[in-house]
Formats: structure tokens, sequence, C-alpha cells
């Protein structure tokens, strides 16, 4: 399923603030949120404001090394969600598929980084059916939310 970042807000939670980054999904109402870390969330945004700052951060330097190599992002995949035994929540799983010279190779990475990446490349963000059916959320929740850029102040 085609997604793309609909935008990265800051959710109260009773452990405090936690940044969200929100998929909106090609012929969906619903959104996939994924609960992510600050540096991780600042990184997405930065990479959607399209804005150089300088000096590479990481996700800036691993982009310019792979560029060196003949190396390309084509499309990111989050592919999956394993949940914890007997808890809410779980871990979501990510793919970064890359050309490469030597043809496509596929990257196991934590989904903060290849939506940090894609935001950088405009590569394509997909979610699969089982990922969005089982984490699927209503949009409305999170367009109340305050965004990461007005939270955190300066990127």
């Amino acid at each position: 399923m085609q997604a793309a970042i609909d935008a990265v807000r800051v959710a109260g939670t009773p452990q405090g603030p936690v940044p969200v980054v929100v998929l909106s999904v090609d012929g969906e109402d619903d959104v996939v949120p994924i609960f992510i870390g600050f540096t991780e969330a600042t990184s997405i945004a930065r990479g959607l404001e399209a804005e150089d700052i300088g000096r590479p951060l990481t996700h800036d330097l691993l982009l310019d090394v792979m560029e060196e190599l003949g190396s390309r992002i084509d499309h990111v995949v989050v592919s999956e969600i394993e949940r914890r035994e007997g808890g809410p929540g779980g871990t979501y799983i990510a793919d970064i598929h890359v050309q490469t010279p030597r043809g496509e190779t596929v990257i196991d990475a934590r989904p903060s980084d290849s939506l940090a990446l894609a935001a950088r490349t405009n590569a394509s963000i997909e979610v699969t059916e089982a990922v969005f059916e089982d984490s699927r959320d209503d949009s409305e929740k999170f367009e109340q939310l305050e965004d990461i850029r007005n939270v955190s102040g300066d990127l």
C-alpha cells in the first residue's frame, strides 16, 4: 500500500510527550501512527523541509556515502509489527530497498531511519496491508496534536 509522511507530531502520554510520525495511506481515511524518539522525529522533519544546515547529520551522511558508492534508495517498506507478549504496542520493522551498481539489495532498518531517508530522497513509502490493518487509527486523533517543529523549537 502506497503511503506518505502526513505529519510528525507530539502526543501526550502518561509517560510524557512522545513523537509520532503519521503515515497517510492512499485511498484510506485511517492513518498509520508510529511512535518514535525525539531525535528521529526531528531528523524526519528536517528531511521534509529539505533545509541544508551545513555539515551533514547522520542520515545526510549515510545518503552521501551511498551516492559516492553509486547507490540510491528506491523505496522503503514498513513491513511488519513484532508484538510483545501480553503487552500493548510492538516494534515496527522496515526495509530499505537500495539500487546499487550490483543490483537491488534490501536493508533491514528501523522505520524512523527509513522514513528519515525517504524524506530526504523523495523515495516512495509503502506499508504492508498487515501493518495497516494492525495499526490503523482515526486520522482525526492526530490532527489535534502539536507539530514537532513547534515543540522542539528550531530544527
